[in-house]
């Protein structure tokens, strides 16, 4: 029997009977079809995730019988914050996806140079509900217990300037030096640029560089903007991590 797990933003307890949000009861009951009994699983992004059964499904609303608390052991030790910067079309939706699959810690979508996107308040606010929505169902999907904070937009100057992990990385592919020549820092907090479809600006490389930001490569290829993050998450996480 498949056991759904959904995500919901609302405190949950042992041994206590919850209203499913509506969106969560739209999902469960309407379009997958389950009925009161149906085993399933929620987490609210707080670590682990809990044990429940349907209950009282009615016409527009249901109810999960919670019973107990599994803890999950399945993050990464690296606390990787990447700064994306922004692509077009389902590039970005790909990249945020992958990069919660593969463990990132959080996302910072940036604004550079040679980005081609360009966002008013109001459509910012509303691509960043979106992204905030891939990540939690890449959550969903990949078992974690926590969904990474994805980040209002900003200018890369500004995010390079104010950023102060202990190991700041930028990858850029005419950088000669390997990932494998740094060490792991010692809180295991990680920084990584990534620039957009055209690259980084040989003023964006230095000005990182001028903030403490190693140019890195991940090979002689040379990686899309959305590929990226999985390659440099997938090895951090071999070199330094759980893989």
């Amino acid at each position: 029997m498949r056991i759904p797990r959904v995500y919901v933003d609302a405190e949950l307890q042992e041994n206590t009977r919850f209203t499913l949000p509506d969106a969560t009861f739209q999902h469960l009951c309407k379009v997958l079809r389950l009925k009161s009994g149906h085993p399933i699983r929620l987490f609210n992004g707080q670590g682990g995730q809990y044990h429940a059964t349907l209950a009282d499904v009615e016409k527009r609303q249901a109810k999960a019988d919670i019973t107990e608390f599994e803890p999950l052991h399945n993050e990464s030790p690296l606390k990787v914050t990447i700064g994306q910067t922004l692509s077009r079309g389902e590039r970005m939706d790909y990249a945020i996806q992958k990069s919660v699959e593969a463990g990132v810690y959080a996302i910072q979508p940036l604004f550079s140079e040679r980005c081609e996107v360009k966002l008013n308040d109001s459509r910012i606010e509303k691509r960043l509900n979106h992204w905030q929505q891939v990540a939690i169902s890449a959550a969903e999907q990949s078992g974690r217990g926590i969904v990474p904070k994805v980040y209002p937009p900003i200018a890369l100057d500004s995010w390079v300037a104010e950023c102060s992990d202990l190991l700041k990385l930028t990858l850029h592919h005419h950088s000669a030096k390997p990932l494998k020549n740094f060490a792991c820092p010692a809180n295991n907090h990680i920084s990584l640029l990534i620039g957009p479809e055209g690259g980084l600006t040989e003023e964006e490389v230095k000005t990182s560089i001028n903030h403490n930001f190693n140019p890195i490569a991940l090979g002689p290829r040379v990686l899309r903007t959305e590929t990226a993050p999985v390659i440099a998450l997938g090895v951090l996480n071999l070199l330094w991590g759980d893989i």
